[in-house]
């Protein structure tokens, strides 16, 4: 009765802060109470500081099979997230500029279906900091990397119950696309014999900061052209595609720009360079695949 009450008290303050929830997803699995998605983001938390304590004397764990199926997974669901949306957007005959709640009819309810996934995604994702963890990757654990995983989860349990479709399908559509990449390629970069066929690695870290540009021009495209799509919402993404857009340039000036010493040549072999495209630093570097003296 007392969890009862607590939930009731929490859902009515999130209510009072964000407005009447769309009725079109009540029901939906972990929506109608924000509680789950809390309590989950806090076991996410809690794994990270017990598990490393765990793990403070204890040897490193290989997981690679572990690992290929779970990147097979992940890179499978984001597949099929991308060619959903896809074509529930034209079906729906999407505005790209700024489309609205409710307009389209069924499409709109095949959206919001997809985007359910897409947050339950940020879930499963988590295991991405389970794995550097059980893997003795530590320093892998960034503020950025927890920072990313954390807020995506709880912002996309706010999406799904107050905006699940009309102009919320752009970043998912181009998020599923680059995890379709960034996935396929951990899983099979965990193979050594595929790992010299892997030719788009290179290219993933531009990638990552074209999605982020584009997400936030298209977000801003429907303030700049209103068709009824709420404007805190809009403000609130671009502000927060904005931290991610800072990080990520951090990070990227960090890994590409800065002028390694003479020293820093002379000692580090070529082989410590990052193996997928992504900085220690960056939240995208899933599952700890990196090309160091220390790996594998």
């Amino acid at each position: 009765e007392t969890l009862k009450a607590f939930d009731q008290e929490v859902n009515a303050f999130v209510d009072y802060l964000f407005g009447p929830r769309d009725a079109r997803v009540r029901g939906w699995f972990l929506l109608d109470s924000y509680l789950p998605t809390f309590f989950l983001t806090g076991a996410y938390l809690l794994c990270i500081w017990l598990g490393n304590k765990f793990m403070k004397n204890r040897p490193a764990f290989s997981l690679r099979p572990h690992l290929i199926v779970y990147n097979l997974g992940i890179t499978l669901l984001s597949f099929y997230m991308l060619i959903e949306l896809i074509l529930a957007t034209w079906e729906g005959g999407y505005n790209l500029q700024c489309q609205n709640l409710h307009s389209a009819g069924e499409a709109d309810i095949r959206v919001a279906k997809v985007l359910w996934w897409y947050y339950f995604s940020k879930v499963i994702e988590f295991m991405d900091t389970i794995f550097f963890v059980l893997r003795k990757k530590s320093s892998q654990i960034t503020f950025l990397h927890v920072y990313h995983h954390a807020t995506m989860f709880n912002i996309w349990w706010c999406v799904l119950n107050w905006i699940p479709c009309g102009q919320s399908f752009f970043g998912p559509t181009l998020n599923s696309f680059i995890h379709v990449l960034m996935y396929s390629y951990y899983g099979l970069s965990v193979i050594p014999s595929m790992r010299k066929y892997l030719w788009w690695k290179k290219y993933l870290t531009q990638a990552q900061l074209i999605q982020f540009l584009l997400t936030i021009v298209h977000t801003l495209s429907a303030a700049v052209k209103p068709c009824g799509f709420p404007l805190g919402c809009l403000m609130f993404q671009s502000s927060y595609m904005a931290t991610l857009v800072i990080l990520f340039i951090n990070f990227y000036i960090k890994t590409y720009r800065k002028t390694p010493s003479r020293t820093a040549v002379k000692e580090t072999p070529v082989t410590t360079e990052i193996k997928n495209g992504f900085h220690k630093d960056y939240f995208a570097a899933a599952n700890g695949l990196q090309n160091n003296k220390k790996a594998q």
